[in-house]
């Protein structure tokens, strides 16, 4: 048995399946793909997953993309390995189902639009115009990426900012209402749903970032708890030293590459 991930390193749609390896134990080989070098545009990247995004999962010669059908594999292929990470009550899944599609259509999405208007637009301005246009134009291969390359040179309109902005004040009560009441989003235990979540939410409580009007002590303290307990989780403690240790956490991961 053969695991290879290809991410980003510990953060945003990355980190859901590098989390859900650690915490079930398994043994895989990561495999950095470097933002600060378009790696993830790159011919060879390409071979692995066409569309250019990371993460994505070789598992002895064949692919899996998009990161939380990778963590649901790894629990159907894996299901005894490590720590469950699916209730076993129907009911219960279909509740962390809930989270998990939210997550991807709905809250992943205005924090990654707010991320590309101010830590992409340095990298697009940079470029010269050719080379921002060879980028997009022969590189980038899905049409709303490309879409979103040229808002981040040019400036995402006002309004679009201010709807994003809505929707994150939107995801952060709906997160809070929770976890107000329990220690994880489905009152089962830890799951997918608290990894998928984790994922987009962890550092937006960070002091001075976009979001700490959003996120801290006194306006969300059900959402800063459940922050700190994952944090503090063996697996996920251990996930980031690795990345530490190997420099990914000093990486500018572009938002969903």
């Amino acid at each position: 048995m053969t695991l290879k991930l290809y991410s980003f390193g510990p953060g945003a749609n990355s980190l859901k399946p590098l989390a859900t390896l650690y915490e079930k134990s398994l043994e895989f080989e990561p495999v950095f793909v470097d933002p600060a070098k378009f790696e993830q545009h790159s011919d060879w990247f390409k071979k692995i997953n066409p569309r250019g995004q990371v993460p994505a999962l070789w598992h002895d010669g064949q692919v899996v993309t998009e990161s939380t059908v990778i963590c649901e594999y790894l629990e159907d292929v894996f299901p005894e390995a490590g720590t469950s990470l699916r209730p076993a009550d129907p009911f219960k899944r279909a509740e962390m189902r809930v989270w998990t599609k939210w997550v991807d259509e709905y809250f992943c999405w205005c924090v990654s639009t707010i991320g590309w208007a101010f830590g992409i637009k340095a990298i697009a301005q940079k470029m010269t115009d050719e080379e921002f246009e060879d980028h997009v134009t022969n590189k980038v291969t899905i049409p709303e990426q490309q879409v979103k390359w040229r808002r981040a040179r040019n400036g995402f309109p006002q309004e679009m900012l201010d709807e994003e902005f809505r929707k994150v004040g939107v995801s952060v009560q709906r997160l809070e209402e929770t976890l107000s009441k329990q220690d994880y989003l489905v009152d089962s235990g830890f799951s997918l749903a608290d990894i998928c979540n984790f994922a987009i939410a962890n550092g937006l409580q960070r002091p001075g970032g976009f979001f700490g009007d959003y996120v801290n002590e006194q306006k969300t303290p059900g959402l800063c708890d459940w922050l700190a307990r994952i944090n503090e989780r063996p697996a996920i403690k251990a996930m980031f030293e690795k990345a530490k240790s190997e420099d990914l956490l000093k990486a500018k991961p572009q938002p969903a590459a």
